[in-house]
């Protein structure tokens, strides 16, 4: 069964779009009819093969730094003739206190999960506008809904990242360009997921206390796909959710809900 070509003519960039969530909604968006350009700290000779099979183009972008990141939206959009999707992907996670956090630690971490997204609507916005309005999305957490003890640093970044998907969308309703958010809980087969469950001591318990936080998680036995994230991308990009714009949707299996019961 083929997909239906609910994307046919649009244009979309992905950042951080050679793995994980970034990949699998790269392949979706793409199996649904749009134009795909992907940018990615690094990119394995298998995901670039795979990507291209779909006609996406990927190419190194490290998305701190501001010029990468025009260099990637501006080619795409050239390319194309236009842009009517950014998905804000990239990001990093950071479990540390905030004695252990250095200024470095802080920028890195800023740099990438909040900055990289507002200089890429910045660069994204002139193109959709031009193309009669677009679609923005970023991957924001769960942890932007609800704060976590262990990592503060990325909270707040999640955080920032939420308000300024609400604050975008007031401002650029007038264009026609949506800003949504999803939140995600613990994804597997993620680059983020991977290096914590490779950093564990205990792999096998990390990975049922993380289940087991969140309550649906719990109730399947497993975490979130990046597929079922990616899925959620799919909607808020397409027309189906034309009137849809400032949410942050959470995708956390009610991790964000508040304390769950004990039996």
């Amino acid at each position: 069964m083929t997909s239906p070509a609910i994307l046919s003519g649009r244009v979309a960039v992905i950042t951080g779009g050679a793995s994980g969530i970034g990949r699998a909604t790269a392949l979706l968006l793409a199996q649904h009819g749009a134009r795909v350009f992907v940018g990615d700290y690094r990119i394995s000779r298998e995901a670039e093969q795979s990507l291209a099979t779909l006609g996406i183009q990927s190419s190194a972008c490290d998305v701190r730094n501001v010029a990468d990141l025009q260099r990637l939206i501006d080619q795409a959009a050239t390319i194309a003739g236009r842009l009517d999707i950014l998905v804000n992907n990239a990001g990093i996670g950071m479990v540390k206190q905030i004695h252990d956090v250095s200024e470095s630690d802080w920028d890195n971490c800023l740099d990438t999960n909040f900055k990289a997204a507002f200089f890429g609507a910045k660069f994204a916005i002139p193109h959709m506008t031009r193309s009669g309005g677009g679609s923005i999305v970023n991957t924001a957490s769960n942890a932007g809904l609800l704060p976590r003890a262990h990592d503060p640093v990325y909270s707040i970044s999640k955080m920032a990242l939420i308000g300024l998907t609400k604050s975008l969308a007031l401002c650029h309703a007038k264009d026609r360009i949506r800003v949504n958010a999803v939140c995600p809980g613990p994804v597997c087969d993620t680059g983020m997921m991977n290096a914590d469950l490779e950093a564990a001591v205990d792999r096998a318990a990390t990975e049922r206390r993380m289940i087991a936080a969140s309550p649906l998680a719990q109730a399947f036995g497993r975490m979130s796909h990046p597929e079922e994230i990616a899925a959620s991308i799919l909607y808020l990009a397409s027309d189906a959710a034309c009137m849809v714009t400032g949410t942050a949707l959470a995708i956390d299996g009610g991790k964000s809900l508040g304390v769950p019961p004990t039996c």
